[in-house]
């Protein structure tokens, strides 16, 4: 409660302060009015438009339009107007993404699926993998790449599917101070700061802060989500040769989580089918019990050195700390309590501390040889990252006996014969909730029960070379070393796998004109044991089974695609036919091994434009088509020994994967009716989902409305709302394996005061 308070009282003070600064900034603007064209040119020189044409990503040695490979960028101005404030809502206006649950070994966080295939370990903050389980959030972030196919060769090890990097806000030439008040629906606040001071002498230092808090939209009496975040970033040299640039990133959360609803049958009396055809924004959640709490420190020194006009030295040394701790209810339907018209509360505890070293090294450039030109970039790179995991022991001390219980007390028993007092509480209603219900138990930290460290030495060469103006040909290869390590601290006990590989990409582009490409690629992708270093989800290793001799999981994509700029270069149009196949995913043979003998496919085609139809028309749009097929399955066991139980996946063979819709599509758009007002609105939609294997579990498809208006007070002060799900849909946006899948918001509005001086 004292966090909570404190994080009002932050946003509070955070709403204070804007005011007086706009306030201040207003009074000194009408004192040297011969000030601002100098100051507002450089406001207007920085937007952006819905088209981005250069990746921030170093890695990216040519333009956009000529790179053989799908990249989809969240622009800044496309985050600006549909008022995303997380990774996973930003996630959601590119089509082929879906968003995967976390329950027991699956941590709560992020986890982007990309065209079928988990990217939870490919996340990457300015080209530095940032792969700990985690909520990220939007206040520092300038956009967001997503990189789209195996794609090893440009991060290392993961990429199956595609990689999310996030480019943060950092230090700029000029003076600027943006930021937003914000208020809504659904207890919504949230205060935003930007500014950015330029001292001159080639030094400039800026800072990002948020202060936000809501309740889950739609939903009473459930989730809440709090949060405070600060980025400040200095930089020395600017327009010069060499250049340095500090900066640090930290965000801090404290949620009451919400898992979402248990699958059921009412047919069948079965845990199959849809979820529960329940009331709108149900929670199963307890209050006086659940929480999440989260915190995140990123501490980056960039150097860089311009030889000349065409070559640079460039190092990226980060290190960073991160927390992910909670308690959170899964409405568990193990049991068939439904049928009785209950659920039992169990409950989902992790208490994970990661911290990580990374260094860079790359020397990036032009040559020519002869007549052919070449755009590189080669280097070296090392990491070290090392993950204490635990848990939360749960005892009730109530008027049962714990063998009596359900959840996780007494092996699950299920609430038959039981009301929710006499089990405590363990059990509520199915279908009317009480999430105000009191805990009777005790709660004692388990910390630290596993540590899991993760070791990783690359060297890669990537290149793009033009043979003319019309063909160019794109190549790269890394070598990964990964060595990873999981100790039981209690035993003292070792588990290691230790391996390296190749990675490799290789794409031809012919430019029929200009403005326009026609491509084919190729590349490859690894995912070893461990690559998460135990943070993540599915390739953790694990002291009761045998991972130490298995091989990193190969991956490979075939692309053919096109792309153009249109309309005087205003409007970017691409299209792309892909298959992504998994040779060798890790299976169980039995309770006690795996080994590399599954296979997987992905063939699709998407479809997308962004930028400007005219001068004041936007737009943001994109198609994917995914056919999917778990082709070759082991199978599935829970428990250890000669207690343990299996199930055959084999007879699931040709069967559609989870988290794999086939058609999604979003559309954005925006027009600007009056000098000073622009409208927008989108619709956004995904297919059905299957959550398991079997594909007797899933989410139904969907299609969200949303819309915007925004009016500009004056050139520097404007008023936007956002109204977000217009037509209140129930509709579901995770769909977890086993239990559950997660309901997403109800309608809700919020009314935004924007200022940029």
């Amino acid at each position: 409660m004292a966090f909570i308070k404190t994080r009002k009282k932050i946003v509070s003070s955070a709403i204070a302060s804007s005011l007086s600064v706009m306030a201040t900034t207003a009074i000194a603007a009408q004192d040297e009015a011969a000030q601002l064209p100098t100051i507002h040119a450089q406001a207007s020189a920085e937007q952006q438009s819905l088209k981005v044409d250069k990746s921030a990503n170093n890695k990216f040695v040519a333009p956009l339009l000529d790179t053989p490979k799908s990249v989809s960028v969240i622009s800044k101005q496309l985050i600006e107007d549909t008022n995303v404030t997380t990774l996973s809502d930003a996630l959601r206006t590119v089509p082929g993404i879906t968003l995967g649950a976390g329950e027991g070994g699956n941590p709560n966080g992020d986890r982007p699926f990309i065209r079928g295939y988990s990217s939870e370990s490919s996340m990457y903050v300015d080209g530095v993998r940032n792969s700990t389980s985690q909520n990220r959030e939007m206040f520092a972030i300038e956009q967001v790449e997503v990189i789209k196919g195996s794609s090893s060769s440009l991060g290392g090890g993961g990429s199956v599917g595609g990689s999310v990097n996030m480019i943060t806000k950092t230090a700029k030439k000029g003076d600027s101070l943006e930021g937003s008040v914000q208020g809504g629906t659904d207890q919504y606040a949230r205060v935003t700061l930007d500014g950015n001071k330029d001292f001159g002498n080639g030094i400039a230092a800026r800072v990002a802060i948020m202060g936000h808090t809501n309740e889950k939209a739609g939903q009473a009496d459930g989730a809440e989500y709090k949060r405070f975040g600060i980025a400040p970033s200095i930089t020395f040299g600017l327009d010069t040769p060499t250049r340095a640039t500090l900066s640090y990133y930290y965000l801090k959360t404290d949620d009451t989580p919400d898992s979402g609803v248990p699958y059921w049958d009412g047919k069948t009396n079965t845990a199959t089918g849809k979820p529960l055809t329940a009331k709108q924004g149900i929670y199963y959640g307890w209050k006086d019990r659940d929480f999440q709490k989260q915190e995140n420190h990123i501490g980056t020194f960039k150097l860089e050195h311009d030889f000349n006009e065409n070559l640079t030295l460039s190092n990226v040394a980060t290190y960073s700390k991160s927390k992910n701790d909670y308690i959170w209810t899964q409405p568990d339907d193990s049991k068939l309590n439904i049928a009785n018209g209950q659920v039992v509360r169990r409950a989902n505890a992790r208490i994970t501390d990661t911290d990580g070293y990374s260094d860079q090294l790359s020397l990036r450039g032009k040559f020519n040889t002869g007549a052919i030109k070449h755009s590189f970039n080669i280097g070296a790179e090392y990491s070290y990252q090392e993950s204490d995991k635990g848990n939360y022991l749960l005892t009730d001390l109530g008027q049962k006996p714990s063998s009596t219980l359900p959840g996780n007390i007494g092996g699950n028993k299920g609430c038959s014969g039981l009301t929710s007092i006499t089990s405590n509480y363990w059990c509520t209603d199915a279908f009317n909730p009480n999430s105000s219900d009191p805990w009777l138990g005790s709660i004692a930290a388990n910390k630290k029960v596993t540590t899991t460290t993760a070791e990783a030495t690359s060297l890669y060469l990537l290149d793009s070379i033009e043979f003319n103006p019309q063909w160019l040909l794109d190549l790269g290869v890394r070598w990964d070393k990964f060595d990873t390590e999981l100790k039981t601290n209690a035993t003292g006990e070792k588990v290691e796998n230790n391996t390296d590989f190749f990675s490799y990409q290789a794409g031809l582009t012919f430019k029929p004109a200009q403005n326009g490409s026609i491509y084919a690629s190729f590349a490859t992708s690894a995912n070893p044991v461990g690559i998460d270093a135990g943070d993540g989800s599915e390739t953790a290793l694990n002291s009761t089974t045998n991972l130490k001799d298995l091989d990193p999981e190969k991956a490979r994509t075939y692309e053919l695609g096109t792309k153009w700029d249109l309309l005087d270069n205003r409007l970017n149009v691409t299209a792309a036919v892909f298959r992504t196949e998994k040779q060798n995913t890790r299976i169980q043979l039995d309770s006690n091994t795996y080994t590399n003998g599954g296979e997987s496919k992905v063939d699709g085609f998407e479809l997308s434009a962004n930028g400007n139809i005219t001068d004041k028309w936007a737009i943001s749009a994109g198609y994917t088509y995914l056919d999917s097929e778990s082709t070759k399955n082991g199978k599935s066991c829970r428990g250890t020994g000669a207690t343990a139980t299996c199930t055959d996946n084999t007879i699931y063979n040709g069967n559609r994967m989870p988290n794999v819709p086939k058609n999604s599509a979003t559309l954005w758009s925006t027009y600007k009716v009056l000098p000073k007002l622009t409208i927008g609105a989108g619709a956004f939609y995904a297919d059905k989902v299957y959550g398991d294997l079997a594909n007797t579990k899933y989410v139904p498809s969907y299609v969200r409305y949303d819309a915007m208006a925004r009016y500009d007070v004056t050139k520097n002060v404007n008023l936007q709302l956002n109204v977000n799900n217009i037509s209140d849909k129930r509709y579901f946006t995770k769909a977890y394996a086993s239990h559950y899948a997660t309901e997403a918001d109800g309608r809700n509005a919020v009314l935004a005061v924007n200022f940029k001086f």
